[in-house]
C-alpha cells in the first residue's frame, strides 16, 4: 500500500519527492470538497461495521435527519453501518450528505446516501477534512477508528490547535466505562485537568445531541479559543 511506502524510512530522494506531491494533492482535494459544503456541517462517527436495525444505525439516522432538517449538512466517513446510517439520515431530512472515505486493503465501500464524496489514501489528511468541515462532532459506539477519531478531536482542543467545539458522545452506557478511566485515573494522576474531562458531553437523547451543537454554533462558543493547560498533548 503506498501508506506503508511513506511511512517506510526507506525511501529515495526521488520517491520523497513523488510522496510531498501526492500528499499535497490530496489535502487540496480535501479543500475544495469541504469548500463544497454550504451550510454549518456536524461530523459524525461511529462503526462501520452495525447494519440496518441495530440501535446504534438508527440512532445515526434520526440524529442526522434532524440535523438536516435544522439546515445542516451531516459529514461521515462515506462508508457502511453508522456513516451509511447517518449520510441515509441527512437524505431523509432533505440536507447536504457528505462522504470522505478511506482506501483500505478489504475495501471498504461508498455508502449511496452521498451528495459530495471524495475517497482518500491517506487517513490523515481524511481526519483533516473531518474536522475543517465540522462545527461539532457527534459519536457514537465505535472501535479503533472510532477512538482515534474521538481522540485526535479532543487532543486538537486541549492544545489548542482548533477551536473549541462541541463533542457529543451517543449511548451513555456504551461510553461510561471510559469517563470512568478519565476521571478515576487519568485526572486523578494529574495525566489532564479537570477542564479536559469538560470537553465531552454525553447523551441518549437525539434530541439533545442536536440541540447541544447548534445552540454551540449560534452561540459562537466555538469561537472562544480553548486553554490548554498544558502546551504538549502527552
Amino acid at each position: 500500500m503506498e501508506d506503508q511506502r511513506i511511512l517506510s524510512s526507506d525511501e529515495t530522494a526521488a520517491e520523497l519527492e513523488q510522496h510531498v506531491a501526492l500528499i499535497a494533492h490530496e489535502f487540496r482535494q480535501g479543500f475544495e470538497a469541504v469548500d463544497r459544503i454550504d451550510r454549518p456541517a456536524v461530523t459524525i462517527f461511529g462503526s462501520a461495521r452495525v447494519r440496518e436495525g441495530d440501535p446504534p444505525y438508527e440512532h445515526a439516522r434520526e440524529v442526522a435527519k434532524r440535523f438536516a432538517e435544522q439546515g445542516w449538512a451531516v459529514v461521515t466517513g462515506g462508508g457502511p453501518g453508522v456513516m451509511e446510517a447517518a449520510n441515509r439520515g441527512a437524505k431523509d431530512g432533505d440536507g447536504l450528505s457528505v462522504g470522505f472515505n478511506i482506501e483500505l486493503p478489504h475495501e471498504q465501500h461508498v455508502n449511496p446516501y452521498l451528495d459530495i464524496s471524495l475517497t482518500f489514501r491517506h487517513f490523515y489528511a481524511r481526519k483533516t477534512m473531518f474536522v475543517k468541515a465540522a462545527e461539532g462532532f457527534v459519536v457514537f459506539p465505535g472501535g479503533f477508528g472510532t477512538a482515534d477519531e474521538l481522540f485526535e478531536a479532543l487532543t486538537l482542543i486541549q492544545t489548542g490547535k482548533v477551536l473549541h467545539f462541541p463533542v457529543v458522545l451517543f449511548n451513555s452506557a456504551y461510553w461510561d466505562e471510559l469517563l470512568d478511566w478519565f476521571r478515576d485515573d487519568l485526572l486523578a494522576e494529574g495525566m489532564i485537568s479537570p477542564n479536559d474531562v469538560d470537553l465531552l458531553h454525553v447523551t441518549d437523547d437525539p434530541e439533545d445531541v442536536v440541540a447541544r451543537v447548534i445552540e454551540c454554533h449560534e452561540q459562537r462558543c466555538a469561537h472562544v479559543p480553548a486553554s490548554p493547560a498544558k502546551a504538549d498533548a502527552q
